[in-house]
């Protein structure tokens, strides 16, 4: 039976998932014993703004138009022209503004975490901190997960305003919308609801990259090459895991909040 255990392909993955959710167990008990690190979050905070915060901008506006042009052109073909504001809405509120914030808090902001960490740990900072009865997780990592996660909300709703307006004004000014009729459908088939959801996968977008990006950085092989290594990693894992909870959170919510009108 031992030696089938150590045999088994998957033993190494499952060990490594299973570190993951206890650090994320940690991090959860660790928000309510004090002192917490209010210094810390916010350069934690601001430091991730700094880096997210343009990019998202400017990356927001092409999501806008790509969406606003292609409900147009599906909505003219359709003969529901009437629907392209609340379709466009929904669409950029739902999925594209916390995929784009989610992206842009894994790659830049879980990046410069899972670095700034693994450097640490390769100094044995984290070593002697531990030696010193303090503990890192309280210490390091609940602020920067905090801290990705109050960026990822504020930036999820940066994004749905800048993706409507780019939406609006693409379908408006360059395909000859009528704009009483685009703000108008909002009401339609758009409802709170909707943007609700939307800043609730930011922040379980926030907490996933948060967690991942300390738990390689925590975890660093030996090395200026392992902290690379680590930083990659960890980018891979973020994605990974924030497309399939995207995709699970979507489906149990057209499951469990009826469309608007049925």
């Amino acid at each position: 039976m031992t030696s089938a255990t150590r045999q088994f392909p998957g033993r190494a993955a499952l060990q490594e998932i299973g570190q993951l959710f206890a650090l994320g167990a940690a991090v959860f008990r660790m928000l309510f014993k004090p002192p917490f690190q209010t210094k810390e979050f916010i350069q934690q905070s601001w430091f991730v703004a700094s880096v997210t915060m343009l990019p998202a901008a400017l990356v927001s506006i092409p999501f806008g138009a790509v969406i606003a042009l292609q409900l147009a052109s599906l909505t003219e073909q359709l003969g529901a022209q009437s629907f392209t504001g609340s379709a466009g809405v929904l669409a950029i509120v739902q999925q594209a503004a916390p995929v784009v914030t989610s992206l842009l808090i894994a790659g830049a902001g879980g990046s410069a975490i899972c670095a700034d960490l693994g450097s640490r740990t390769i100094r044995e900072e984290i070593a002697a901190m531990e030696v010193l009865g303090i503990s890192p997780i309280q210490r390091l990592v609940v602020p920067r997960v905090l801290a990705a996660t109050l960026v990822a909300v504020v930036l999820s709703a940066m994004v749905s305003v800048v993706g409507v307006l780019g939406g609006y004004f693409f379908n408006v000014v360059l395909q000859g919308g009528t704009p009483g009729a685009y703000i108008a459908s909002f009401s339609a088939l758009a409802q709170l609801s909707d943007l609700g959801v939307g800043e609730l996968k930011a922040a379980i977008f926030g907490i996933i990259a948060g967690v991942v990006a300390s738990y390689r950085g925590l975890n660093t092989p030996p090395g200026p090459k392992g902290v690379g290594d680590a930083v990659n990693q960890s980018v891979v894992i973020s994605f990974l895991l924030l497309f399939l909870f995207n995709l699970v959170i979507t489906a149990i919510y057209l499951q469990v909040v009826p469309a608007k009108g049925s």
